[in-house]
């Protein structure tokens, strides 16, 4: 729930100059970062939750096929981060080990003499280990040693070996292209993270419902009067461009890479939390429109209005893209 008002001095009608001035000048600063690369360094802020940070940061460095970003995304895209997921395969724990595979790659990571395939102190080293195994197997194999190593987890070694790379099968190659995109919304970029040519219009449509009732559970639909909440109101934002978000706000938050404080751009999806080192924490989701403001849905009794952003729950931000948004996993609750 919101709670923090908008500055009285501020009138409304300056902001939305301020807002047409921004929305026109995102083309612009799409086009100068566009080509803005950086090396993954590490986790960013807030992207896993603390309880898993520290296994995902050193498991994640065991080889040179993985890293701690492509560890979270897969831990990410099997369970959710639920230690208690159990699958209608019988896939169990956090990293989704099948009982017979983890009978043969299941470690005891935290060295207390057992392996539990529901401690994720056990199951996170382990699926960071199962990677490293394939990735060896498949080490002769052309093209990146990432994507081959993906592609083995998701068809078998020897169907990359067999293609000597990626196998053609469109499953494996989207679960390839699924699992690195994914990536992308852990990674701590070293530079600027480029900007999204969407971003202006889904502003337009979330500026058009300013005014609008908040209604809990609200997606803007003929019967609720086309009230909203939140996450509604940055979902239908974003579907009126195409790009198709996640219902829940703390799913929304993988749906890209994560820019900085100083590096906002309008467009950007702007998250709060109970819990700043713990993104399942999340609770409210607004779209900033630069100067430190953003339109959103607060609360029950207020109406899609712009706030600050600037309050002691800020957790941080997610430049939506498409390829991010389709790799988003179905069902991880929130």
């Amino acid at each position: 729930m919101r709670k923090f008002w908008m500055a009285s001095g501020l009138g409304v009608g300056l902001l939305l100059c301020l807002v047409a001035l921004l929305v026109i000048g995102t083309y612009g600063a799409a086009a100068g970062l566009a080509g803005a690369t950086g090396r993954v360094v590490g986790l960013a802020k807030g992207a896993v939750p603390a309880a898993y940070q520290s296994l995902v940061a050193k498991w994640g460095t065991l080889c040179p096929a993985i890293n701690p970003a492509l560890l979270a995304a897969q831990l990410y895209q099997e369970s959710g981060w639920n230690a208690h997921a159990q699958s209608p395969a019988d896939a169990r724990g956090i990293a989704q080990f099948i009982p017979g595979t983890w009978a043969t790659h299941g470690i005891d990571g935290n060295g207390d003499g057992k392996k539990d395939i529901w401690d994720p102190e056990d199951a996170i080293p382990s699926a960071a280990s199962y990677d490293c195994e394939l990735a060896s197997y498949v080490k002769d194999a052309a093209g990146n040693a990432t994507a081959n190593m993906l592609a083995a987890y998701n068809a078998g070694a020897y169907r990359v070996i067999q293609y000597n790379g990626v196998p053609p099968y469109r499953e494996t190659q989207n679960y390839v292209k699924t699992i690195t995109t994914l990536a992308k919304s852990f990674e701590a970029p070293v530079g600027p993270v480029a900007s999204s040519q969407q971003a202006a219009a889904a502003i337009y449509y979330a500026q058009g419902k300013l005014g609008t009732p908040y209604l809990w559970g609200g997606n803007g639909t003929a019967d609720q009067g086309g009230r909203f909440d939140c996450s509604g109101l940055t979902k239908a934002a974003y579907h009126s461009v195409g790009i198709e978000l996640p219902r829940v706000a703390n799913d929304q938050w993988n749906a890209g890479p994560h820019p900085k404080r100083s590096e906002l751009l309008p467009g950007d999806l702007v998250f709060f939390a109970y819990d700043l080192n713990d993104p399942r924490s999340i609770h409210h989701v607004g779209m900033y429109v630069g100067g430190g403001y953003m339109i959103n849905a607060p609360y029950t009794g207020a109406v899609i209005r712009f706030d600050k952003i600037d309050t002691p729950d800020y957790i941080g931000a997610t430049r939506v893209t498409s390829d991010g948004a389709k790799a988003l996993p179905t069902g991880n609750g929130g």
